[in-house]
């Protein structure tokens, strides 16, 4: 029996490899296809583009691994079926789920180790991904502006550039919509301008030449206000995008740039502050139910009409102030725990997917046996198919965990949870059936 099993694992590690080396080339063109107009001819060195693709490329090995593994199961075990192996080793009194142990095995194995990919490897790529992007855009500033359409380089600001030149730093067609004042619709329009940061890099600094200020008072769109300009200047906070530290000390921001251990621990300080606000709401509801209970509240039928009134005054200010302090810990209530989903879906999503080379062996063995075919198309045609599949469960699942509307662990983990069952299913089906066929 361990011949066999060398012989089936061995089967699974040349389609293995050809899978996860195609997956990872066509990730790493699409990323490149899709930047390639900001990085050639902008004056960045060819080191610098490299060695972002390198970094860029960690985040896509946790992505291929799952999905090789599901091309090379179906492709070994379909392999299998159309050379009548599978025959052979049925008739033998070897159930499919037999054969399956030692894929199933290394699918294990590949899951502990991608799962340390994602938590030690992973969060450093992407941390030094974004410091060489930061360095990029401040030797570059217009580095993050795309020619012909909107970008959000500045938080409340929709920036649109007819044309940019990295070396003289100069943009031309400039169209500014400031959506920074609710009380004003902005816009703002010039021929030409220049971007560079300050000094200390605290500060991005737009300088804009013959322009105009359109601006509408809302909302009654009554008062118009148009300004016209021959030098005006923009002056962004650069910590609003990232820039306000070195690359070499930047603090490391976003879920992707963490390990789990950092996101539960993030997490938990978010639950303390949301228990901490519900005691501070139910504290006063609990003090004044006390008071009732112990006959300490005064009625004030009996006291005389004035002391009355400034009894109700004083009620109902005490009331107004609670209310607005109940208003005030249930908004922060929402917000801590908007952000506690967020970080916790993240958390449990490192492990889903990492468990997901498991998972698609018991999904990719018998499919491969019912498509009864070999090949890399038609293993990769089924294998897209279901990825697609979990894909779309796994990233409405992490929707569904940041909106609250249920609990991280169970969305994030039902991708796995579906496609375990449909593996399992599968496999139960074709032990007691389908072998009978290829007799």
């Amino acid at each position: 029996m361990k011949i066999i099993d060398r012989y089936i694992l061995k089967s699974h590690f040349g389609p293995f490899i050809f899978a996860f080396i195609t997956i990872i080339f066509v990730l790493i063109l699409q990323f490149f296809a899709g930047f390639a107009d900001r990085f050639i001819g902008r004056g960045i060195e060819f080191s610098a583009i490299v060695e972002l693709i390198a970094l860029q490329s960690a985040w896509m090995v946790g992505l291929a691994a799952p999905m090789a593994v599901l091309i090379a199961v179906v492709m070994a075990f379909g392999s299998l079926t159309t050379t009548s192996e599978m025959t052979v080793l049925r008739a033998s009194g070897i159930p499919l789920y037999r054969l399956m142990i030692p894929v199933l095995c290394a699918g294990l194995v590949l899951s502990l180790l991608v799962e340390r990919f994602n938590n030690i490897v992973l969060p450093q790529a992407n941390y030094y991904a974004k410091s060489l992007m930061v360095d990029i855009a401040r030797a570059k500033p217009a580095f993050g502006l795309t020619e012909n359409a909107f970008s959000t380089l500045v938080d409340g600001y929709s920036i649109f550039v007819r044309k940019t030149d990295d070396r003289s730093k100069e943009i031309n067609g400039i169209v500014i919509y400031d959506v920074t004042r609710p009380a004003y619709s902005t816009m703002v329009t010039a021929e030409k301008g220049t971007i560079e940061f300050s000094g200390d890099y605290q500060y991005l600094v737009m300088t804009l030449f013959n322009g105009e200020i359109h601006q509408v008072k809302q909302p009654d769109h009554l008062t118009y206000r148009n300004i016209s300009f021959k030098k005006y200047r923009f002056v962004f906070e650069a910590s609003g995008f990232g820039f306000a530290r070195s690359s070499g000390n930047r603090m490391r921001t976003g879920d992707s740039e963490l390990s789990a251990k950092e996101l539960l621990s993030i997490g938990e300080e978010f639950k303390k502050r949301i228990e901490a606000s519900e005691k501070r709401i139910s504290s006063p509801l609990d003090n004044l139910a006390g008071e009732i209970s112990s006959g300490k509240a005064v009625p004030l039928v009996s006291s005389p009409a004035s002391e009355t009134i400034k009894k109700e005054a004083a009620a109902a200010g005490y009331v107004d102030r609670q209310l607005g302090q109940l208003d005030s810990e249930l908004q922060r209530i929402s917000e801590n725990r908007s952000m506690y989903n967020r970080y916790m879906a993240a958390y449990h999503k490192k492990y889903a997917l990492s468990f997901a080379c498991f998972v698609f062996v018991l999904v990719g063995a018998p499919l491969g046996v019912l498509a009864r075919r070999g090949g890399f198309g038609v293993g990769a045609a089924m294998s897209l198919l279901f990825f697609v599949l979990y894909w779309i469960i796994l990233i409405s699942g992490e929707k569904i965990a940041e909106r609250g509307l249920l609990d991280p662990l169970i969305s994030m983990w039902m991708a796995d949870i579906v496609m375990s069952a449909i593996g399992i299913v599968l496999v139960v089906s074709l032990s007691r059936a389908v072998f009978d066929t290829f007799r």
